[in-house]
C-alpha cells in the first residue's frame, strides 16, 4: 500500500511553485498514480491531476479533470483489469518518464500485453501534462470481437511489420 499523500487542489491555488521538485517525491507520486490505475480508484487518480491539465493519446488531446474522467471511462470500457509493470523510470526535474508494461483482460476475457512509455510534467506534485505513447494495435486485436473484425486487424498486423523478421 503506498503511503502517498495527495494535497487538495485548493491548497496550491494555481500558485508558482516554490522551488524544485524533488526527484524522489516524483517517482512516488507516479507509483501512487499506477497503483491508483491498478485499482481502478478515479478519484485517487483524478486528485492526482491538475485542473488544468492535458492529457494527450493517439493523437487526442484532453483537458482538465473532465478529460482525466474521459480517459478514465474509455480505458476502463475496455478494461476490466489491468497491471503496471515498470521497465524504466527517470525523473529529471519536473519530469517523469516511465517504460512499462500493460498486462491486462478485457471485459470479453482476452488477454492484453503491451509496451508502453509515458511522460508526465508535474507541477506542484500534480500531473500538469500526460502523454500516453502505445500501440493501438496491441489493443484492436483483444477488443475486436467479431471474427471478419480480428482477421483484419491480424492481417494490418502482418502487413505493418514485413520485412522485419
Amino acid at each position: 500500500m503506498s503511503s502517498i499523500t495527495v494535497e487538495n487542489d485548493s491548497k496550491s491555488g494555481g500558485e508558482e511553485p516554490k522551488g524544485p521538485q524533488d526527484p524522489q517525491r516524483i517517482k512516488e507520486m507516479g507509483k501512487f498514480l499506477d497503483d491508483s490505475l491498478e485499482k481502478k480508484d478515479f478519484e485517487s487518480i483524478i486528485s492526482c491531476f491538475s485542473d488544468d491539465c492535458r492529457i494527450e493519446l493517439l493523437g487526442k488531446s484532453l483537458h482538465g479533470k473532465d478529460g482525466v474522467e474521459k480517459w478514465l471511462n474509455w480505458m476502463f470500457d475496455a478494461i476490466e483489469k489491468v497491471q503496471l509493470t515498470p521497465v524504466v523510470i527517470m525523473v529529471e526535474g519536473d519530469v517523469f518518464f516511465e517504460e512499462f508494461k500493460v498486462d491486462g483482460t478485457t471485459k470479453n476475457g482476452s488477454a492484453i500485453t503491451s509496451k508502453q512509455s509515458e511522460v508526465l510534467v508535474y507541477e506542484d506534485y500534480k500531473v500538469k501534462e500526460l502523454r500516453l505513447y502505445f500501440d493501438r494495435l496491441d489493443f484492436a486485436d483483444a477488443i475486436a470481437d467479431k471474427w471478419p473484425s480480428k482477421q483484419i486487424v491480424r492481417r494490418i498486423v502482418e502487413i505493418s511489420t514485413k520485412g522485419l523478421s
